[in-house]
């Protein structure tokens, strides 16, 4: 005898379901899923297609050994200072002081060590302290007046960068002491400056405390919305205080590194890295984790904008070409954010 239940008859004015909406939505899913990795993978693609051109066009001068590492080593400070970057822009503050911490912290290891005779890690550790100091200071005023990020840390950077001009008397200091030069840049390890290990380390550093810790998981949530963060229980205002804080420091790092490469500090000493820097860091918000600021795609942005820059040079590119090549890249990398950005919103929708 049948046990079948009887079947319901569908309420009158109640719309049934296709039977293949399972399909569609797991076809969307797909598609969803497959325009995510592309997302992911399109600047590292890019950076190959570019890198393949310019070893095709210049064989002998780009595609060698000794370029390459030159200019994985060469790039490192650009790498540590848009690290320095992604951190307050993480919790969705700007500080355009980096550039003149580097170049307070490389001129005060410089005064120290060769006009007063410091011992060289006792002038990095003052360089360092320097840059912790700079943050507090930036952090107090945007948290506890609630001034804006852009506008404190653009004054801080014209005081700072009147300081450097004032203590290094708008000249440059050479002479640094041999040891911390041979510390960043004279030993290799597989051909390759150890410079550049130390940014890879910072990167993973970085990487580690965004992708696996509360604090990244935290300041993600601030930067996103920060009321919703407040009324969560977070303490939007000491995370804020305390990326600001970290993006000094680490852009003082930078400058120890500018001095440990060049031997030389002087007064324009890492001004000029600011807007390469920004390129980066929202170019590498398009990519590994598009939507973003995240440190790998930090990383490969940076040598992106390098390898091209580099590339077109051997070419026969004038300086211009720099200028343009920074410039445009953070036009497109911040308008490809915001269409990103549009996009997720109209999926939530």
């Amino acid at each position: 005898m049948s046990t079948s239940l009887p079947s319901v008859p569908a309420t009158p004015g109640t719309a049934t379901p296709p039977a293949d909406a399972p399909d569609r939505a797991a076809e969307k899913a797909r598609r969803l899923r497959r325009a995510k990795r592309l997302e992911a993978a399109a600047l590292p693609l890019a950076w190959l297609v570019v890198f393949t051109v310019f070893s095709v066009l210049e064989p002998e001068a780009f595609f060698s050994w000794s370029t390459i590492s030159s200019l994985l080593a060469s790039q490192t400070v650009l790498v540590v200072i848009t690290l320095a970057l992604i951190v307050p822009l993480t919790t969705g503050d700007f500080d355009l002081s980096v550039g003149s911490v580097v170049g307070l912290s490389a001129v005060t290891i410089a005064l120290l060590n060769v006009n007063h005779g410091w011992p060289i890690l006792a002038a990095i550790a003052a360089a360092l302290v320097i840059g912790l100091v700079i943050g507090a200071i930036n952090g107090a005023l945007t948290v506890l007046l609630g001034i804006e990020s852009l506008i404190v840390t653009l004054g801080m950077s014209t005081m700072v960068t009147g300081i450097t001009l004032w203590a290094s008397d708008a000249s440059t200091i050479t002479g640094v002491s041999q040891s911390l030069i041979d510390a960043v840049i004279r030993t290799r390890l597989a051909g390759i400056p150890v410079v550049f290990y130390y940014g890879i380390l910072l990167t993973a550093a970085i990487w580690y405390v965004f992708q696996y810790t509360p604090l990244g998981q935290r300041l993600l949530v601030v930067g996103r919305n920060r009321e919703v963060a407040r009324l969560s229980g977070i303490r939007v205002g000491t995370l804020r205080w305390g990326a600001l804080v970290t993006s000094a420091t680490i852009a003082a790092f930078g400058g120890v590194l500018v001095v440990g490469t060049s031997g030389s500090a002087g007064p324009s000493t890492g001004l000029d890295l600011l807007l390469p820097a920004f390129a980066a860091a929202f170019l590498g918000s398009t990519t590994i984790r598009p939507g973003r600021f995240n440190p790998w795609g930090t990383v490969i942005a940076a040598y992106f904008l390098v390898t091209g820059i580099t590339g077109l040079q051997l070419l026969g590119g004038q300086s211009f070409v720099q200028n343009l090549f920074y410039g445009g890249a953070l036009i497109v990398a911040v308008a490809f954010s915001q269409i990103l950005k549009m996009r997720r919103e109209r999926r939530r929708a």
